[in-house]
């Protein structure tokens, strides 16, 4: 069965080859960013021939430097942490330029510090609650380790059409200097939340806009951030975190209407200290001191996508998705790149275990797949949809009840310590 890059389908053979010679792997991988990166070397680490396919793999992430702090700024959970030990790229990170996590303060909308969640790896019992660095850090580490993998070929270039078969996928390619068809026999979409291959092996969607947008600046501030992530729920639904840099910085995630992410990016420097002065009767200014500008912001839409399958359907089941192209979601609980790393570090692990007869497009285990990351995915994605819904309902009575419930939570160290458990992320 073919299906083509228009979204249509037939039973009709794939094409004549473009050229005289059709690349042959175990696995191809469409995407190339953190996720696909991390994916394909771990797979080429177990020994599979793999190809990783991206209009922009020829480009060299340059290696953070200096006292400048990129925007794009992630979460990095011990779960997370796991995974990149496992595929030997953890100690090569500059950790200079990581930012441990150890604890979290939380507040609602009623400025009230007893409305507050506060979560301590002290009280946990864990070394921290998470790191945080730069996405350039992370790809550039991964991009030096994919380079001395000898299983592992980059291929430059955009998927135009791929042709499902009994023995396996064949991926038209539109390389940089001419077409390139591969063969594998199992394929990889990675390609982020507009993916590609998953349009055109016509994987439907649920999506839902937040009709939101997400702020994105760093900022020195006066005061020490003491290794403490912070996260405001301000009224009329906006959330507000700044989660620590190293030294006196924070990196800001400012979740709010198209409108005002509009203001915000136009600000200058006193009118960002207005700003902040002016939110949570000063909460913000009292926690980290004056906040100066050492970005220029950017910003990007919120919404939530789930794919209806992770793996292809039954007539074409050579397929799996992860990262965002299996998944997107808000991004009030930091979790979007470390759920996207759990897909891989699953991933891994089942090709890794499976019973020597089994070959790596068996059903059997791409249904192992789909069941463990089902489970997962669908709770972070319900709690982090209702947390946002939650938070922006201007009912007095739901104000009251979600700004009592968090000072409850806090007031139970069960609790607080199984939402951190869940928080860590830990994979095997």
């Amino acid at each position: 069965m073919a299906f083509h890059s228009s979204k249509s389908a037939s039973s009709a053979k794939a094409p004549a080859p473009v050229s005289g010679k059709t690349r042959q792997c175990d696995i191809a991988i469409i995407g190339g960013g953190i996720v696909g990166k991390a994916c394909a070397l771990g797979l080429a680490q177990q020994g599979f021939d793999v190809v990783q396919i991206a209009p922009d793999l020829d480009q060299q992430t340059a290696k953070p430097s200096g006292d400048r702090w990129t925007e794009r700024i992630y979460a990095i959970s011990p779960g997370t942490r796991s995974l990149l030990q496992s595929l030997q790229v953890w100690d090569a990170i500059d950790h200079a330029r990581l930012q441990v996590v150890r604890d979290m303060r939380i507040y609602g909308d009623r400025g009230e510090p007893s409305d507050g969640l506060h979560l301590s790896a002290f009280e946990a019992g864990v070394p921290q609650l998470a790191w945080i660095g730069e996405s350039d850090l992370l790809e550039h580490t991964l991009e030096q380790a994919c380079r001395f993998q000898s299983k592992l070929e980059c291929v430059v270039g955009s998927l135009e059409n791929v042709f499902i078969e009994p023995d396996g996928a064949l991926l038209r390619v539109d390389g940089a200097q001419s077409p390139i068809e591969i063969k594998a026999s199992l394929v990889i979409a990675a390609d982020g939340a507009n993916s590609s291959l998953r349009s055109m092996l016509e994987i439907q969607t649920d999506e839902k806009s937040y009709e939101q947008r997400a702020v994105v600046a760093n900022f020195v501030c006066t005061n020490a951030h003491l290794e403490t992530a912070y996260q405001w729920f301000l009224p009329g639904g906006d959330i507000l975190a700044m989660l620590p840099l190293p030294g006196k910085q924070v990196s800001m995630v400012w979740s709010t209407s198209p409108e005002n992410a509009t203001r915000l990016l136009t600000l200058d420097t006193n009118q960002w200290q207005s700003e902040f002065a002016m939110l949570q009767d000063g909460a913000i200014v009292h926690a980290l001191g004056t906040l100066t500008p050492h970005s220029r912001p950017g910003s990007f839409p919120l919404r939530k996508i789930r794919a209806q399958r992770v793996i292809g359907p039954e007539l074409m089941p050579k397929v799996i998705l992860i990262g965002d192209a299996a998944h997107v979601i808000h991004p009030l609980a930091g979790q979007g790149l470390n759920l996207g790393l759990r897909d891989v570090a699953a991933l891994l692990r089942i090709l890794r275990e499976r019973e020597s007869f089994r070959a790596i497009t068996d059903p059997v285990l791409l249904r192992r797949y789909e069941r463990e990351r089902h489970g997962d995915t669908s709770a972070i994605l319900w709690v982090t949809d209702r947390l946002k819904q939650l938070f922006t309902s201007a009912s007095p009575l739901q104000k009251h009840i979600r700004n009592w419930g968090m000072g409850l939570v806090n007031r139970s160290h069960l609790i607080k310590r199984y939402l951190i458990k869940e928080a860590l992320g830990e994979v095997q």
